[in-house]
C-alpha cells in the first residue's frame, strides 16, 4: 500500500476523486490560445500563456471574466458587463471547441498511476469545473474516459468547486463514506471543497493555483509527481 494511503487511511480509500486541469492534464496551452483569439476578436491585446496559467481553475466564465478585467483580479473580473461577457463567452467557446486537446498533455506518470489504481479496484471519479462539452472531448482525446465511474463537470450540478456538492454527490453515488474518500487536485478550490465535504485531500505542486504555492492552502499532503500516490 502506498505511503500516502497509509498516512491518510487505515487501508485504501473507498473512492478517489481527481481534478482535471492542472492535476491530470496541462491544458493551459489550448486555453491560452482560445483566450488570446477571443481577445483579438474583441480588439484587445493578447494575455499570453503565463497570465492565463494564473487565471485557470474556477470554470470557463471566471477565466473569461479575468481575461476581460483590467488587472485579472477577481474584484474587477466580477464587474465585467454582462453584454461584453456574453459576446466574449461566445468567442471563447468557438475558439476552445476548435483547439481543445490539440496541445494539452498528460502530466508525467498520470496514465500509469490511473492504470495501477484501477487494478487495485479503487473506484475513481473526475470532478472538474470545466464545462461538460469540453470535459468529455478532452477525456476522449487523451484516452482517460475509461478510468472514471462518474464524471462531474462545472455545469453538471447546481454548484461547482469549491462548494462541496460535487464531492458529496460523487460519494453518495458511489456508496462511499466521505470521510474515507480522497480528493486529488492542484488548487485551493480543491482543498476548500474537500474540507467542506470531509474528504482527505492531496495536491500536486505543479498545477494551477493562481500563482500561489499550494502548500499555503494546507492540503493533507503535497506531492511533486503523480506517481507518489502509489509509492511505498
Amino acid at each position: 500500500m502506498s505511503a500516502v494511503f497509509q498516512t491518510l487511511f487505515s487501508g485504501k480509500p473507498e473512492l478517489i476523486a481527481f481534478d482535471l486541469d492542472g492535476t491530470l492534464v496541462d491544458s493551459v496551452p489550448d486555453l491560452a490560445y482560445a483566450v488570446d483569439q477571443m481577445l483579438g476578436q474583441l480588439g484587445r491585446s493578447p494575455a499570453g500563456e503565463g497570465r492565463v496559467r494564473c487565471w485557470v481553475g474556477n470554470g470557463a466564465e471566471m477565466l473569461v471574466r479575468r481575461a476581460l478585467s483590467k488587472d485579472g483580479m477577481d474584484e474587477q473580473a466580477n464587474k465585467v458587463s454582462e453584454t461584453l461577457l456574453a459576446n466574449a463567452m461566445t468567442c471563447f467557446y468557438q475558439n476552445y471547441t476548435a483547439c481543445n486537446g490539440k496541445n494539452s498533455q498528460l502530466y508525467p506518470g498520470v496514465e500509469q498511476t490511473l492504470k495501477a489504481l484501477k487494478g487495485l479496484g479503487i473506484p475513481m471519479v473526475l470532478i472538474t469545473n470545466k464545462p461538460a462539452q469540453f470535459t468529455a472531448a478532452l477525456l476522449a482525446q487523451l484516452s482517460l474516459d475509461m478510468y472514471f465511474n462518474i464524471v462531474l463537470s462545472g455545469d453538471s450540478l447546481t454548484h461547482q468547486k469549491p462548494h462541496p456538492e460535487p464531492l458529496l454527490y460523487a460519494a453518495m453515488r458511489s456508496g462511499a463514506n466521505p470521510m474515507n474518500c480522497l480528493m486529488v487536485g492542484d488548487s485551493k478550490s480543491d482543498v476548500e471543497a474537500s474540507r467542506a465535504s470531509f474528504f482527505k485531500v492531496v495536491c500536486v505542486d505543479y498545477g494551477y493555483n493562481h500563482g500561489e504555492p499550494i502548500s499555503s492552502s494546507k492540503p493533507d499532503c503535497v506531492v511533486s509527481s503523480f506517481v507518489e500516490l502509489l509509492e511505498g
